[in-house]
């Protein structure tokens, strides 16, 4: 094994059959764009057709290659600003350095963020300091991987209190075809999951949850079919007879057209489920 994953893409291709390719309750809309000079933007908006609450948001990046440097300038429907400067592999190789802040100009409120990252073979480290109006929090990550085995431990220390509010630990093993991870959050949320690939074009996985002192358990399972280069079909149920599925078709190179149904299983005549569609544009 090269390089391990951070401790938040632990599991990670489990996550991905279970979440990507569905929208429920939500029309919305993707659009990419990159300039001839590298400059990117992304822009996406989204109405809940629930609650009809419309939310957007609106980023610029532009990477300067040749120095390691990403500038990128974000702002969103709530109204907050954001600014992030990215500096990778120029104090040492494996480095990466964030500086992020956020404003909040009809609130007065503001944030920073200075996060660090540091991977070489078999260590993937990162620790990140939190500044906001309810003080300093510290968040530090750590994953070390050999010939496929993975473990990881992730603590939140917060200044203020002078105590750590959260303590999570991962261990897992991961090839090309086959990933297995479980964790303990604050040793009393325990989960598992399983990603498998079975060939090319079918993707599944497993997720397992539950609660100390709770006695029901969250089960799901999810697959992943690529029926061909342009089109692809998720499914996923749970035990809450919750069952969730997905279609994405590629109209044309560029345009990226995503229907998706969640079903409630034990109200099937009753109503209650949720639609969505998503469109995506990228040139």
């Amino acid at each position: 094994m090269a390089v391990p994953p951070t401790y938040v893409d632990l599991g990670k291709s489990a996550r991905d059959v279970f979440t990507k390719g569905y929208g429920f309750g939500l029309i919305k809309l993707d659009l990419k764009t990159k300039s001839e000079n590298g400059l990117e933007f992304t822009s996406t908006g989204s109405a809940n057709t629930e609650t009809s609450k419309v939310a957007g948001s609106l980023e610029t990046k532009y990477k300067w290659a040749e120095h390691g440097l990403t500038f990128t300038e974000k702002w969103n429907t709530d109204n907050t600003l954001g600014t992030e400067i990215t500096v990778e592999d120029q104090l040492a190789k494996g480095l990466k350095m964030t500086f992020d802040s956020s404003f909040s100009p009809n609130t007065g409120k503001k944030s920073g963020k200075i996060k660090t990252g540091y991977k070489c073979d078999h260590i993937n480290l990162g620790c990140d300091v939190h500044y906001d109006i309810n003080g300093t929090a510290i968040h530090g990550a750590g994953v070390v991987g050999y010939e496929g085995w993975l473990a990881g431990y992730q603590m939140t220390f917060e200044a203020g209190r002078n105590r750590i509010t959260q303590s999570n630990f991962a261990v897992g093993f991961k090839t090309d075809e086959f990933q297995l991870h479980t964790n303990v959050n604050d040793g009393t949320e325990f989960g598992g999951s399983i990603y498998q690939k079975v060939n090319d074009q079918l993707e599944t996985a497993v997720n397992l949850a539950w609660t100390a002192g709770n006695s029901n358990t969250r089960f799901g399972i999810a697959a992943k079919y690529q029926i061909d280069d342009d089109a692809s079909f998720s499914a996923k149920v749970n035990n809450s007879s919750l069952v969730g599925l997905g279609y994405t078709q590629t109209l044309k190179p560029g345009i990226k057209l995503t229907l998706s149904a969640l079903l409630d299983g034990k109200n099937i005549n009753t109503g209650g489920h949720k639609l969505g569609l998503g469109l995506e544009f990228q040139a």
